[in-house]
């Protein structure tokens, strides 16, 4: 199979490119490096700089492709509030691009990286894929608003896309955000001594899904005869915010200070996915642990040649 992963320079991107090549397929790469790194490309994949928001370079990529993933997007609610029209630039221009793209090339899947924050302030938990679809933000409406034309396309033109709403994914190569990733921000404070600060009274909930179990479903999804829709990826299970920084700290071995600050703006109060779907549908079933997935992401960070170098410029 060969598979075209836009963002596959990013974090999650990276990670399937990872696994895809492990399991002896040809990747091809489009990133624009915007967000990801080019240490994150990997040996064996081909890769091609460009934007999604032009159709052209998305179109001449995918050629020869089997099955598109199309990950690359602008992230985070904070992002999108302080620049919308980016953020719906490229989450639903770029969607539109890699869609046309697939169709002029015959290609009968995208797999499309969606998000949990389709749905807004949560109304009934476990949330499964029938719950109201109500977005706090921008870029909760731009993936919505790219899910919903996946599912057009499948419609009008015959094909197989398929929409992953991703919950709070975690596990290496993700680095430090300012935009609001809360497991690379508490890391690095406390690695670094730092104080940890908490938005709100941390008793807010959410899942927190291993990057590896995500690769893992995104293969399952664009190589598994039959699949199209949308379906929830997390790990089944919630976790305080005051529980996860409890439990980062007692992997560091040290005590950090905790500071409260006010709620940030889109940001949900509780979140827990229902992946029965995605089980009956391509056989995902979360994996990692939390405890064990963020002792490798910590070992992973302290150890990462493009934060150390950030950290020692400060």
């Amino acid at each position: 199979m060969k598979a075209l992963v836009t963002g596959g320079a990013g974090f999650i991107g990276s990670n399937l490119v990872e696994l895809l090549l492990s399991e002896g397929h040809e990747v091809v790469v489009f990133d624009d490096i915007s967000s990801g790194y080019e240490a994150n490309l990997q040996e064996g994949a081909a890769f091609v700089r460009g934007d999604v928001t032009d159709g052209d370079a998305v179109c001449s990529a995918m050629v020869g492709c089997d099955v598109v993933f199309h990950l690359a997007a602008s992230v985070g609610n904070t992002r999108s509030i302080e620049n919308p029209a980016r953020d719906s630039q490229v989450n639903v221009l770029g969607m539109v691009n890699v869609l046309e793209a697939a169709r002029a090339n015959g290609i009968e899947r995208v797999v499309f990286s969606s998000s949990a924050g389709i749905f807004g302030e949560l109304k009934t938990l476990p949330i499964r894929e029938d719950h109201p679809q109500d977005p706090d933000s921008p870029y909760g409406v731009s993936k919505l608003a790219a899910e919903k034309m996946c599912l057009v396309y499948n419609k009008l033109h015959g094909m197989s896309n398929v929409c992953l709403r991703y919950f709070n994914v975690y596990g290496p190569r993700q680095r430090y955000d300012a935009y609001g990733n809360a497991i690379p921000i508490f890391a690095e404070r406390i690695l670094r001594g730092m104080d940890v600060v908490i938005f709100g009274d941390g008793e807010q909930t959410r899942d927190f899904v291993n990057v590896a179990d995500v690769a893992r479903a995104n293969l399952l999804a664009g190589t598994t005869p039959g699949v199209s829709g949308v379906f929830n990826l997390g790990s089944a299970t919630q976790v305080t915010v005051n529980e996860l920084v409890r439990t980062m700290a007692d992997i560091s071995g040290t005590s950090p200070r905790i500071v409260h600050e006010g709620p940030r703006p889109g940001d949900v109060r509780d979140s827990l996915a229902d992946v029965a779907a995605a089980h009956a549908a391509f056989g995902f079933s979360p994996s990692v642990a939390l405890g064990d997935g963020l002792r490798r992401y910590m070992a992973w960070l302290a150890s990462d040649p493009v934060t150390l170098q950030r950290w020692s410029a400060r």
